[in-house]
């Protein structure tokens, strides 16, 4: 009994610093070679959806339209879009003719697949492709959504944040 009261006060205890991470300080390269801070993107006065994408991945090519629209109808007043390739280096031709095909106009970054990076964004584990990560406006991480989200399923989950300032996670699926 005692452990377990021991566990749930050191999960009360993490709950409010899972909670209030900040977005990682994270360097990447562009599409075209440039190194970016992702901070440069997150936490700049709006929501931020961070896209986690593979030019094989069905879901990420049925969905990017949907994400483009997002950004199209809300750059200008309350989020913006930051893709995040993890076809890395390697497959740099095929992570720009996904870009070009689906006629992407939001920043997009390119990591290597695999490695401790994907952890650092504040969501725990990365299972797959697509992920979304949602932070806040002041570059808090909100929520991780595993699985494809059409343009009204991210409205209605970043509304649904925006009511209640908690973490939000959805199963893999």
């Amino acid at each position: 009994m005692r452990k377990l009261i021991l566990w749930q006060l050191v999960v009360v205890l993490l709950i409010p610093a899972l909670v209030s991470a900040k977005s990682p300080d994270i360097m990447l390269k562009d599409l075209q070679g440039n190194q970016h801070n992702v901070n440069e993107y997150i936490g700049q006065g709006k929501w931020t959806v961070v896209m986690f994408w593979a030019h094989d991945c069905p879901a990420c090519n049925a969905e990017a339209h949907h994400i483009t629209f997002f950004h199209n109808d809300h750059r200008k007043t309350d989020a913006t879009v930051l893709g995040i390739s993890i076809d890395g280096e390697g497959k740099l031709r095929k992570a720009q003719e996904f870009y070009d095909r689906h006629m992407l106009n939001f920043p997009n970054l390119i990591t290597e697949p695999g490695g401790d990076l994907l952890l650092e964004f504040g969501g725990g584990m990365f299972i797959g492709t697509p992920t979304f990560y949602i932070y806040n406006p002041a570059g808090r991480f909100k929520a991780r959504h595993i699985g494809a989200l059409d343009q009204d399923q991210l409205e209605d989950l970043i509304d649904r944040l925006k009511k209640h300032d908690q973490v939000a996670y959805n199963r893999a699926q």
